[in-house]
């Protein structure tokens, strides 16, 4: 059974919707407050999470970041619920990791097929990317750039699926380190950005001036979605 978290402060709809999620099935959990959020999906290690916008106590925006700044959770996917409707307060959502953003008021049961969706998506994993001129195939471990086939190094190869995997969400290097390299490893954070630069030099055009690996000052990496939306490409 799937759990889903759920995090929204208006009480009618936190009951309207616990009613119809579980009588679809699902096991749910969840707060009307944001105080503890992020410590909340922790404990309880829900396979999605509806987020609520504009909370009482928190900004949701902000426990997204918390979400995909925690290596346990980093994975998890995020629906935002919201009444925050503008092209700009979108783009801000998914570009802090949220995998959808719904706008209220809105019909539960499309609600519900977009929750299927993710779970349909994290069950079916792709056997290749595909970015703009950049082609990840996970199945042979080859990455070709428009055409022409790269050499990459195992790490350098696992830390780009990584990356390519997940477009939008900024990594620290800490949890580089540990979804990339593991637990058991004797590296620094320093190794994050040498491997990075010997990623740029094989994936860039131009190395200085990179399109795909972006960097957030002061915080990390992440994959530019916007370069060109990455497409998974199932096994048939």
């Amino acid at each position: 059974m799937k759990k889903i978290l759920l995090i929204e402060d208006d009480v009618d709809l936190y009951a309207l919707l616990k009613y119809n999620l579980e009588k679809e099935g699902y096991q749910m959990v969840g707060a009307q407050t944001g105080k503890g959020a992020v410590e909340l999906c922790r404990r309880e290690r829900p396979d999605l999470i509806l987020l609520d916008i504009m909370l009482p106590d928190s900004d949701g925006l902000d426990i997204c970041k918390g979400i995909r700044s925690h290596p346990e959770l980093a994975h998890m996917p995020v629906i935002f619920l919201t009444a925050r409707a503008s092209e700009t307060d979108r783009i801000v959502g998914l570009e802090l990791g949220a995998n959808d953003y719904i706008v209220k008021p809105f019909f539960v049961r499309e609600l519900i097929a977009r929750i299927k969706i993710q779970f349909r998506q994290a069950q079916q994993p792709a056997r290749a990317l595909k970015s703009g001129g950049l082609d990840l195939d996970r199945s042979s471990c080859r990455v070709r750039l428009n055409g022409q086939p790269l050499s990459l190094t195992a790490t350098e190869f696992r830390l780009l699926e990584f990356l390519m995997s997940r477009p939008g969400v900024v990594f620290s290097r800490e949890h580089l380190l540990d979804s990339v390299w593991g637990h058991d490893r004797a590296v620094t954070d320093r190794t994050v950005d040498v491997y990075i630069l010997r990623l740029r030099q094989k994936v860039e055009e131009d190395p200085a001036n990179p399109i795909f690996i972006r960097s957030v000052r002061g915080f990390g990496y992440s994959f530019n979605e916007t370069a060109a939306e990455p497409v998974e490409v199932q096994a048939s």
